[in-house]
């Protein structure tokens, strides 16, 4: 057998992932990725450089050691390549899907300099889904008790990481979620054709093989308090992670219309509620035939406007104040959404939704903007052009522009300090609150972000949690860092 050289290997093409054809993928709610084939998986993998120095792992928030789980990919050791993961995150099928890893891991790779970067995304997806198929998950290893619990408020991905992590070190875990299905902004907020809900549950499968227990419809603030969790109930140590679900709104002229949803209720209504059926108790409105305007530029903006063409609207078009250039939304979503049919109104910004006497949404009034000079962000502030302003005929509307921290929590504990954002304030390299006991990370800390950036604050969270349960000791000494 002829060893081909890894430099040779690097320069073939990039194995991208096949797909559904996009006029029927816009139908329905499969899956858009089908996944790599095993020889696809090979092939990418071998494209690796093996580099001395991998700065791919410097790109991952949760520090997955790529480089090892990639080789065994390449050697056709699937199990061991599953095992490197599960050193440091068990939500890879999730974090394969739904990562910017161009943001992150790919966009730190040194193929990303000459060639495109390794598909460490589809890489892992790929190992995830392999094991699931086959059955190759490990059974979990029995952990010596420590004797120390540690409640676990939401159940996203922030709260998931942290809870793994501790569960691995023995301590007793229970994720409490307000929602009637653990999963958080995974299962409420993600369509089922990006992440689909039966790989969510797998690896919440996983965690509870681990001891994690779960408390659904538990909402902490109003069924039991931060206070009460160690106080009556006996926790040593509690971990926030809520989330950011509050939505923000346009602040203009008839936002109130029958027809204008928030993105949050929308998605939360057909991801988790199943508002396309008939039978179900939170419908949507019907959209077959309808006009839909999305206003926002992010991932949940595109998520906001490919789901409408799944439930039969006529034309979904999605309303941005920049350029595509300054879109946050990751490239991917972009180019499949354009891919199934969604029009792109750049340079516009909302001034007044319109409606008819009887309280319904009949069109939008948009505002042509221009690029101005940078704003805090870094991106160019949108500028109004005098005078060219014109209306959009709209049957909905859905408002993505942005979520605010969950405010219910905070509101009850007084210990708990917040930023003048409305996040709770926290020590960044521990996670510490100014609460003693208690920890935050993801989202309530942050604002919106993404998910493995929320995972990568619980697992610091965690084994800040680690050495305040060995230790006993609450250190006051530094200030939270995000006041």
């Amino acid at each position: 057998m002829i060893k081909v050289p890894r430099r040779k290997l690097s320069k073939l093409e990039r194995v991208e992932m096949p797909e559904q054809d996009p006029l029927v993928r816009a139908t329905n709610f499969v899956e858009v990725n089908n996944g790599l084939t095993p020889e696809q998986a090979t092939v990418e993998a071998m494209r690796c450089l093996q580099c001395k120095t991998p700065t791919c792992i410097d790109g991952c928030p949760v520090n997955i050691q790529i480089d090892q789980f990639i080789e065994r990919v390449a050697n056709g050791d699937i199990r061991g390549a599953a095992d490197i993961i599960r050193m440091d995150s068990l939500l890879p099928a999730i974090c394969g899907r739904v990562c910017p890893q161009e943001a992150q891991c790919e966009g730190t790779c040194v193929l990303d300099k000459k060639n495109k970067p390794i598909a460490i995304g589809h890489l892992e997806r790929y190992v995830a889904d392999t094991v699931r198929r086959y059955g190759l998950e490990p059974p979990a290893e029995p952990v010596e008790p420590t004797g120390k619990s540690v409640a676990i408020v939401g159940s996203g991905p922030a709260g998931l990481a942290c809870a793994a992590d501790l569960a691995k070190s023995g301590h007793k875990v229970t994720i409490f979620e307000a929602l009637h299905q653990p999963g958080g902004v995974l299962v409420y907020g993600i369509p089922e054709f990006r992440l689909p809900k039966d790989i969510v549950a797998f690896e919440i499968d996983g965690l509870k093989a681990l001891g994690v227990e779960v408390e659904t419809n538990a909402i902490i603030g109003r069924t039991t308090t931060v206070e009460e969790l160690l106080s009556d109930e006996g926790y040593d140590a509690v971990f926030v992670g809520v989330g950011a679900g509050l939505p923000r709104f346009l602040n203009v002229e008839g936002e109130n219309l029958i027809g204008v949803y928030s993105a949050n209720e929308f998605l939360t209504r057909v991801n988790l509620m199943g508002a396309y059926r008939e039978d179900t108790e939170t419908p949507v409105l019907d959209l077959t035939g309808k006009r839909v305007v999305v206003f926002g530029g992010g991932n949940t903006a595109m998520d906001s406007a490919r789901t409408p063409l799944r439930l039969g609207a006529e034309e979904v078009r999605v309303a941005y104040r920049r350029t595509e250039a300054e879109m946050p939304a990751r490239v991917e979503e972009i180019h499949h959404a354009k891919e199934e049919g969604i029009v792109f109104d750049f340079l516009v910004s909302p001034v007044a939704l319109l409606g008819n006497d009887d309280g319904w949404l009949t069109g939008v009034r948009l505002q042509r903007m221009e690029l101005g000079e940078p704003d805090d962000s870094g991106r160019r502030r949108p500028v109004p052009i005098e005078g060219d302003i014109y209306d959009l005929q709209a049957d909905v509307v859905i408002v993505a522009i942005g979520i605010a921290p969950n405010p219910l929590l905070p509101a009850t504990e007084s210990r708990l300090e917040q930023t003048r954002w409305g996040t709770l304030a926290v020590d960044e390299s521990t996670g510490r609150t100014t609460m003693p006991g208690v920890f935050a990370g993801g989202d309530i800390v942050t604002g919106g972000a993404t998910v493995i950036l929320a995972m990568g604050a619980g697992r610091v969270a965690a084994a800040s949690i680690e050495r305040y349960l060995e230790s006993g000791v609450w250190d006051e000494s530094p200030e939270a860092a995000s006041v």
